[in-house]
This record gives C-alpha cells, structure tokens and sequence, in this order.
C-alpha cells in the first residue's frame, strides 16, 4: 500500500530539513509531495538541496502565497498513493509515528485514522480552544474523537479525494472533519507524540473563528 505524505510549507527554513528527513527515513511504500506556498526565506533553497539528497521528493511551488488549505489541494492533485497524509513542515509531529496510523488502513480497519496528541504542552489558551472546538465537532456531527485539529488525518485515497476542500486556511481542519463525518466515515484515533512551538502561525483569535464558521457552514454540506 503506498502512502502519499503531504507537506504544505511557509517559510519553514528552520524545521523543514529535519522533517523532511524524517518522513523519507519512516519504513513504508511512500511518495512526499511539498508545496511551497511562496516562501520567502530559505526554505526553497533548502527544498531544493533535499530533491538532490533524496530520490523522488517533488517540490511543488506557488508563485503566490495562497494558504495551507491551497497547498493540501496542491498536493492532492499530484498525489498518486493508496492513501493519503498531512505532515506540517515544523518539528511538532514525529513521522515516525505514521505507520501506526497507516497500519489499521492496511489491516482493513478503517479508511481514516487521526493522530491524537496530548494537549498538555500547549498554552492555555490554545489547548481550551483546541479542546471545545473538538467538542462542537462531536456535538454537531455526532462523532466521538478527542482531537478534531490534529494534523495527522490519514485517509484512503477515495475518501480524500471526495472531500473538495474549499477553506484556504486552518479552517480546513474543521472542513476535512466536517465532510468526512457528513460521507459517515467512522474517525479511528491512534496516540502521537506531540512537542507544541512556542511561536505558531495559527492564532486562536484570528483563526478559531473561521474553525467556528466552517463547523457550521457544513453541517448543512450535501456535496
């Protein structure tokens, strides 16, 4: 089963070598697809040196600075695997944590498998705003998981795909979650490790509500 792992990147010139690295050292079938999404420090370069070190790493590049949902869509429509995962371009999530998650696709289990971190690092603020907007999600889809924004959602190829993802920014969490819960896909969680950056590009102010807009805007989805 070959695994699809999906890299969005913005100006991650000092994580991106480390898990980019990570992610080709993890042991299953895989292609890495990165979308730079106009960086504009020295994360092209640095992507550039990684093509020559690491045979069929593909560097997709935005001539403009579209958002993380863009460079998932981006991503998607090069990917070619069985099934499909996001990896953030920093240091927060272990790709060797990937075939734990990928391990129940392969054994039938399931077509979508969330990663499920601890909270526990995370600033106040952030992790009480991570944990009602899970809340609501499990309130308005009638699921039952414990981490609705984690970056790692792995996916079938055919749900993915099903999915036409709309939002720009991390209101794709929300999004990605909403319609997967609409096509009535059970959500499996798997335990991560998680090591939460001091200084994040989401801010829970300027992105938690869109999260809140895009949680209702598709509980009425019928696509």
């Amino acid at each position: 089963m070959k695994l699809s792992v999906l890299v969005p990147v913005y100006n991650e010139e000092a994580g991106v070598a480390e898990v980019i690295r990570r992610v080709a050292a993890i042991l299953v079938d895989k292609e890495i697809i990165v979308v730079d999404d106009c960086s504009t420090d020295r994360t092209p370069e640095i992507l550039a040196e990684l093509q020559r070190e690491i045979p069929g790493l593909r560097v997709i590049r935005h001539p403009v600075n579209r958002g993380k949902g863009a460079g998932i869509r981006t991503a998607m429509e090069a990917a070619t695997g069985d099934c499909l995962i996001i990896q953030d371009a920093d240091l927060e999530y272990d790709p060797a944590d990937i075939p734990n998650l990928l391990r129940l696709v392969e054994e039938g289990t399931a077509k979508v498998v969330y990663g499920v971190r601890s909270f526990e690092g995370q600033k106040l603020h952030v992790r009480l705003g991570n944990r009602f907007l899970t809340w609501l999600t499990n309130l308005l889809y009638g699921v039952h998981i414990h981490d609705m924004e984690t970056c790692y959602k792995l996916m079938a190829a055919e749900v993915a795909r099903g999915l036409s993802i709309e939002c720009r920014r991390f209101d794709m969490e929300p999004e990605i979650t909403a319609k997967i819960a609409r096509r009535g896909y059970t959500i499996h969680e798997v335990p991560i490790a998680y090591k939460p950056r001091r200084a994040k590009k989401l801010s829970p102010w300027r992105d938690g509500l869109p999260a809140l807009r895009a949680l209702w805007r598709y509980r009425r989805w019928s696509g």
